[in-house]
């Protein structure tokens, strides 16, 4: 089977990875686990605070653009359940709770 043409975007993409792999130091399939744990986390909590940021309407630190009542609160400790095993994660906190905290929470009727 011939191989996929990449884009130059892609390209770029798994060059980043190479790069991470080798700062990582992968020697065994441990490691890569352990490495897969570590992007789901960074990944969760990224997605985690770009969705409170929009449902706030204001980034953290922009104090000038802030319209509501609502605010951040801190951070809580979570853990996922994935395939690699239990992820811990730092899920931000508000003030209100909404309908958004229900989601993440493993003890939630609604998850």
């Amino acid at each position: 089977m011939a191989r996929k043409k990449r884009t130059p975007e892609e390209n770029a993409r798994r060059e980043k990875i190479r790069e991470l792999l080798q700062m990582a130091n992968i020697g065994s399939m441990d490691d890569i686990q352990s490495l897969f744990k570590e992007t789901i986390a960074e990944f969760m909590e990224n997605g985690l605070d770009a969705e409170l940021d929009d449902e706030l309407g204001y980034s953290r630190y922009d104090y000038k653009n802030k319209d509501t009542d609502n605010s951040r609160n801190g951070h809580s400790s979570k853990t996922l359940r994935t395939s690699f095993g239990d992820v811990e994660i730092s899920a931000p906190r508000r003030n209100c709770l909404t309908i958004c905290w229900l989601s993440i929470n493993p003890l939630s009727p609604f998850s």
